[in-house]
């Protein structure tokens, strides 16, 4: 079984003691291709060095995520468009709207999304979108700025059908994980009314571990989790869910004219 985990943080501190044994667990789980999203400025180090180790397994994208949006966020958002314009990224990412830990900087997340939906169209890239209690914010901005040609995917989905179906309108996918495996998740009344090929399967690690390793350390490794929970819920064998996200994230992160994470 071939899988794919289109949005993990393998490069974070919590797995400096045994990356390259997480890395190889997640081989041995079948997952071949791994997706990274950026955090800052302070992670971007981390990030290609994964990648520079691990270019067959590791993908870095390149964005600024709203939890690291502040006052002086311009600054981030400089060296987030020199790096796209200096070498080839599988996506904008992850940016979006967070309203769960703090709401005073809302004005200032917006416009940085704004702005990275603009980066995402002049390279012709996929935009990884964080939506954590600001689904309906972070939609609104995706719809001003939707011209036909901007794709991505809304990472983390745990929102209503509604919901789903208004990404799905947006020509976006919805990256599913963890929350797909927990008892009151909610996702057990969407996923059944939503075609597999608007799916990806993520992890979001080192967060959101699926059960039965809900509140332990997340790896790519538990993804087979997901994706027997995806196969329950739709009804199909696991082996084709594993199959179409796989081949439908290789399609989002690996288009667009020679600017791709796939090197």
């Amino acid at each position: 079984m071939h899988l794919t985990d289109s949005h993990a943080h393998v490069y974070s501190e919590q797995f400096k003691p045994d990356q390259e044994a997480m890395l190889l667990r997640a081989l041995e789980a079948g997952v071949r291709t791994i997706y990274m999203p950026n955090i800052d400025h302070t992670s971007i180090d981390a990030l290609l060095e994964t990648e520079a180790r691990h270019p067959q397994q590791c993908q870095a994208m390149m964005g600024l995520h709203p939890c690291s949006v502040g006052k002086h966020f311009e600054r981030q958002l400089y060296e987030v468009e020199d790096w796209l314009g200096r070498r080839p990224f599988a996506a904008v990412g992850e940016c979006g709207i967070d309203l769960y830990w703090d709401q005073s900087h809302l004005p200032e997340q917006q416009e940085a999304l704004r702005i990275q939906l603009a980066m995402a169209r002049q390279h012709r890239l996929p935009v990884v979108l964080h939506t954590r209690n600001a689904f309906r914010q972070t939609a609104d901005l995706v719809t001003a700025a939707q011209d036909g040609t901007l794709r991505g995917v809304f990472h983390c989905f745990s929102g209503t059908l509604a919901e789903a179906e208004e990404v799905i309108r947006l020509g976006f996918k919805l990256g599913i994980g963890g929350v797909a495996t927990f008892k009151n998740g909610g996702l057990d009344q969407v996923l059944p009314h939503v075609g597999l090929e608007h799916l990806l399967l993520e992890t979001d690690c080192p967060y959101l571990a699926p059960a039965p390793h809900r509140g332990k350390r997340n790896e790519p490794a538990y993804l087979p989790l997901v994706a027997h929970r995806v196969a329950e819920l739709l009804g199909k064998d696991v082996e084709e869910v594993a199959e179409a996200t796989t081949r439908t994230t290789q399609e989002l992160f690996g288009q667009g004219d020679g600017v791709t994470g796939n090197k």
